[in-house]
């Protein structure tokens, strides 16, 4: 057999072994990819002071999130994700937990539509139509949100979209140690 054959057949069984690696270890309850360490837990939220989408007269800015505890929730009416996530948000919204939205590089019609059509749960928005803010706050995927606590530090990111076990396992745990 020709060298030229084996090595890329055999480089192939490795990137399959370690990709099937990964996956079995998601499957088994190991490692998350979600689980990426944010470096500002436990730091102050980033200044910012948001314009409202076009449309509304709600913007969003740091001195919004003083004093309670607080959901920020990244989102773009693009991101299919943020779809699948939104029935947890409603379901927060309605058990009166702040929720405030990052609008994310979104064109505001498309913003608004997305709002009329699922239900806004969102105290206030403001529009990121350049994605500054979300790089500020580290986002780097959509959907993602962060837990604030009332003094304004950001306790904890969901990378990805809030669903029911999420919300079951680890936000309203979260949300619950903190109020207290």
């Amino acid at each position: 057999m020709r060298l030229s054959y084996v090595l890329p057949v055999a480089g192939l069984i490795g990137i399959a072994a370690v990709f099937g690696f990964y996956l079995y270890q998601i499957g088994a309850g190991g490692k998350n990819i979600r689980d990426v360490p944010s470096a500002l837990i436990d730091k102050p939220v980033p200044e910012f002071d948001l314009p409202p989408i076009v449309g509304r007269n709600d913007g969003f800015a740091t001195s919004d999130l003083a004093g309670k505890v607080s959901l920020v929730n990244v989102f773009a009416s693009w991101c299919v994700p943020c779809r699948a996530e939104h029935p947890s948000l409603m379901q927060l919204a309605r058990e009166g937990v702040a929720i405030y939205a990052i609008n994310y590089k979104d064109k505001p019609e498309d913003a608004l539509r997305f709002l009329a059509d699922l239900g806004n749960p969102y105290s206030r928005i403001g529009a990121d139509g350049t994605g500054r803010t979300s790089i500020d706050w580290g986002v780097y995927g959509y959907p993602e949100t962060f837990v604030i606590d009332r003094t304004g530090r950001i306790r904890y990111k969901h990378i990805g979209p809030i669903m029911p076990r999420d919300l079951e396992n680890t936000i309203r745990p979260i949300l619950e140690s903190l109020t207290r």
